[in-house]
């Protein structure tokens, strides 16, 4: 099937993500925008996973503070290079974040970030509620179960406040396919009084 330059520019437009990029998983999905949207989502995964051993150099520290000034945060959201901190939709993404640990109170920026001693007692008060089980099933109910409750408490890991169908840790990996770098949240900070 023929891939037209408005079928391109059409998932372009909305996703942001190269013409390349883009004609290729048209022609991938013979034309299906749909499907083409998700294999674009699927592959923000897979390319957010090669890219996360690059070096952040650049970034931008983005506040956010509640309408009622009693609660606010700022987050460093760090990348390559300048010319992608500078872009107008990544200063707009960093303060969506900041808006979300804002609203949501995030412990952790991503699950790599907690401490393993905090692992630890979590698994020590959740084995347990593991015994009796068969033995090959046992350490993946409690990896569940550690999994479940760190969720809450991790930003990649939550619903964006302004679209609960993406977590922010999507947001991230959609961010890192379209503009070519790895993204991350470097740092976090909330306040309130």
């Amino acid at each position: 099937m023929s891939i037209s330059i408005e079928q391109v520019k059409e998932l372009r437009n909305e996703t942001g993500i190269s013409v390349m990029e883009c004609k290729k998983a048209l022609e991938e999905t013979n034309g299906d925008k749909e499907k083409a949207l998700i294999l674009l989502k699927k592959r923000s995964g897979e390319i957010a996973a090669k890219k996360s051993g690059r070096e952040l150099g650049a970034g931008v520290v983005s506040a956010y503070t509640h309408t009622t000034g009693t609660v606010g945060a700022m987050i460093t959201l760090s990348c390559e290079t300048d010319f992608v901190s500078k872009n107008e939709e990544f200063v707009a993404l960093a303060h969506d974040i900041a808006m979300q640990v804002t609203a949501m109170n995030p412990e952790f920026a991503n699950a790599d970030a907690i401490p393993t001693d905090e692992i630890e007692k979590v698994k020590e008060t959740f084995a347990p509620e593991v015994e009796g089980k068969p033995e090959e099933l046992k350490e993946q109910i409690l990896k569940g179960k550690i999994d479940s409750y760190f969720s809450d408490r991790i930003l990649a890991t939550q619903s964006f406040v302004k679209n609960p169908d993406i977590t922010i840790g999507a947001m991230l990996s959609e961010a890192t396919q379209k503009f070519g770098e790895r993204i991350e949240v470097t740092s976090m900070v909330r306040l309130e009084v």
